[in-house]
């Protein structure tokens, strides 16, 4: 009888090891706070450079196509655009700095360079859905939200952690709060929904990420559209060329180097 006892107590032992095991292999464990942070890192690498491609389809249904190279350096604190294609805006650039708080645009055809009044991060980025906002914020996921973890869901086949990001008090961005479903195997965000400034109930945007590639260490979304519920309109980001990474020279982002 006694053997059996400790037989049972064993067992006993034994499951609830592997009960403790479980949630952390399967990060159950985890908090908002704790996922927002796996987020930030993928999005805001300690520096980058892109080659991409936009199109945006129009309320009307027209397209419009842009393509440009970007450069992005202390964790998203510092980027640059220059825009290629079109014809029109050939050379165009566009300097954002402390988290897009600062922007200056440089116009080849005056070559004249352009600081941008502080609201202008909440304007559109070459007419696009993007914002200055949603291109060079930065880590914005953890100055300026609140995360709250919501049930886990199953969005676009991928098993996600779902997050409720509210705006803090003390915060200016456009959105006062947003829903986000991250991929529990990489952190990548496959869905985010965006509410209005001033209306938490209004549903403006919804950003949908897709093919995700494993560039070096980091898993990235090749492709991310941007659908715009107001304006009845969208716009695709698609990424032909990344690299993580680069020793990249403070120079480059200066506002002298915007002519160059």
């Amino acid at each position: 009888m006694q053997y059996k006892d400790q037989i049972v107590k064993i067992a006993v032992q034994v499951w609830t090891i592997v009960l403790l095991i479980i949630p952390t292999a399967y990060g159950q464990e985890m908090t908002g706070e704790e996922i927002i942070k796996k987020v930030n890192e993928i999005f805001n690498p300690a520096s980058s450079y892109g080659r991409s491609k936009m199109t945006i389809v129009t309320t009307s249904g027209q397209k419009r196509t842009f393509e440009f190279e970007s450069w992005s350096k202390d964790g998203g604190e510092k980027n640059l655009v220059r825009y290629h294609k079109p014809g029109r805006v050939k050379d165009q650039a566009t300097l954002m700095l402390n988290h897009a708080d600062d922007i200056w645009m440089f116009f080849p055809r005056t070559q004249r360079v352009r600081k941008l009044a502080t609201h202008a991060k909440k304007q559109k980025m070459q007419g696009s859905d993007f914002s200055y906002e949603d291109m060079g914020s930065g880590d914005t996921f953890i100055t300026d939200f609140t995360p709250v973890r919501l049930g886990d869901e199953k969005m676009n086949e991928k098993i996600c952690y779902k997050l409720e990001m509210v705006r803090k008090e003390d915060s200016d961005l456009s959105y006062s709060r947003m829903i986000m479903w991250i991929i529990k195997e990489n952190f990548v965000p496959v869905v985010i929904d965006y509410y209005d400034e001033k209306d938490p109930v209004r549903h403006i945007k919804r950003l949908v990420q897709s093919n995700i590639r494993l560039i070096g260490s980091i898993p990235t979304a090749m492709r991310s559209v941007m659908y715009n519920r107001g304006d009845n309109s969208q716009t695709e980001l698609e990424l032909l060329e990344i690299k993580y990474d680069l020793p990249l020279s403070d120079a480059m982002f200066t506002e002298r180097s915007l002519k160059k």
